[in-house]
């Protein structure tokens, strides 16, 4: 059966850097490139487009194999996918000059592929050398840091539309040397381009890093830059058990990074958490810790008969309603100061939204919380919990896991936590008919109505 007039498939092994691969050669922006001709010649839906693994022809990749005739095109370059898609996927005519069709030199090249990957993979063993994904995962944060890094001086800012080491180093206030290290480091990532001497931004940091593009999250992203310091007191929380760092000490952009980070985080969210709720029945709607409003305003937008009320705590709840103003919901948001674990929450709620708010509190605060919760709720309303949830043994998911550590260096007693002790902590408070629904992304959604 073929239910696709034609299956691609794109080799993008990534494999150590110097080895060849096709990954190496090009292939992950042949794969955007065929996707995007695709499009354009109006075949979605009848060519079907696949990454695979290593055929063993690293030498001659980039690899792509189109199928059902089995036509192998070897040394695939940008400029020769308008033809393929044009001849090949459009007429059904194969491109002759870039077909390989030795299939004794193929086989015989695979074969050797596979015999050095083993004679090495057996030397490797044979010398106690540590595997190469564990040495990716120690080494990990060097990428990080430098992209961390180029986000606090601002850097793919003064990039602009191109500049010399020196007039950015000018520009950020930087050590003319030390900048071109990090600039060739960004080159090397692929985040800038390196002409002659004159760097520019490659696309997704001109689009996601630059202050004049509408997209820019930097922001939200130096959120991430603020808590690396906390993650290298990691090894002295485990031994304590709690946050080392002072959270008193916090300078005073942090909270406006960590509500720009968190927005930038919930306004993906906010919509899937509309529609899997529903506003059917939701008049008013409490959302405790709402930070930058992504949810009240996604619920406001979708109802005009809906009122929300964010409580927040006081130095965020300016930033608020900065976010509830710009989004023009003014009339059904309200904003009110206050701290969620000690001021009362009010009464006659059909719907009180905790997202990303759990993670920060120990299970007996949230214990308490969720009592709280249910006598502010109206007969039969509902309590609703997003937040990284953890399978019952606590090992995973892996973001869910490490999120659980972010906590350890960053609170006092927060954790993620598993699925059976939202529930246990719902039903315990009140609630029946807790229900758990699987959102797009890391996130998870428990919804709980008051028995």
């Amino acid at each position: 059966m073929e239910p696709f007039r034609f299956h691609l498939f794109v080799c993008t092994q990534q494999k150590p850097e110097g080895a060849p691969s096709c990954a190496a050669q090009g292939s992950l922006a042949l794969l955007d490139d065929l996707d995007r001709a695709i499009e354009a010649h109006g075949l979605r839906g009848q060519v079907q487009l696949t990454t695979c693994g290593c055929m063993g022809l690293c030498e001659e990749g980039p690899v792509l194999v189109v199928y059902p005739e089995g036509v192998w095109y070897r040394r695939v370059q940008a400029a020769d996918i308008p033809e393929i898609a044009a001849r090949h996927l459009g007429q059904g005519q194969p491109v002759e000059r870039l077909i390989w069709n030795d299939a004794a030199a193929m086989r015989a090249l695979s074969a050797g592929h596979a015999e050095k990957f083993r004679a090495a993979a057996a030397a490797r063993d044979r010398a106690g050398v540590l595997p190469e994904r564990i040495e990716q995962m120690i080494r990990g944060y060097m990428p990080s840091r430098v992209i961390l890094t180029a986000l606090e001086l601002d850097l793919f800012t003064a990039v602009g539309a191109g500049a010399s080491a020196e007039g950015i180093a000018a520009k950020i206030g930087a050590d003319s040397r030390a900048a071109a290290m990090l600039l060739n480091a960004l080159v090397a990532l692929g985040l800038l381009a390196k002409n002659n001497g004159i760097y520019t931004n490659t696309p997704e940091p001109a689009r996601f890093f630059t202050q004049d593009s509408k997209d820019n999250q930097r922001d939200g992203l130096l959120h991430t830059a603020d808590i690396w310091s906390r993650w290298s007191t990691l090894t002295e929380a485990v031994r304590r058990g709690s946050a080392v760092a002072d959270r008193r000490a916090r300078p005073p952009e942090w909270t406006r990074n960590f509500i720009a980070g968190m927005n930038r985080n919930a306004k993906s969210r906010a919509p899937l958490v509309v529609k899997t709720l529903g506003v059917e029945g939701v008049r008013r709607i409490l959302d405790l810790g709402g930070g930058s409003g992504a949810y009240s305003i996604a619920f406001a937008q979708a109802s005009p008969d809906l009122r929300c009320e964010i409580l927040d705590l006081p130095e965020v709840t300016p930033l608020t309603s900065s976010y509830v103003s710009r989004a023009g919901v003014d009339a059904q948001v309200t904003v009110r100061a206050g701290d969620m674990l000690r001021d009362e929450l009010g009464y006659g709620y059909d719907l009180v939204l905790l997202n990303a708010i759990c993670h920060s509190f120990s299970e007996q605060q949230n214990r308490e919380l969720f009592r709280r919760i249910r006598r502010a709720l109206a007969p039969k309303g509902r309590l609703a919990v997003q937040d990284f949830i953890l399978n019952p043994d606590k090992t995973g998911p892996v973001f869910a896991a490490l999120f659980s550590l972010n906590m350890l260096v960053g609170t006092s007693g927060g954790a993620s936590y598993s699925e059976l002790e939202y529930s246990a902590w719902m039903k315990d408070a009140g609630f029946a008919e807790v229900r758990r629904y699987d959102l797009s992304g890391p996130s998870s959604l428990l919804a709980g109505q008051a028995a």
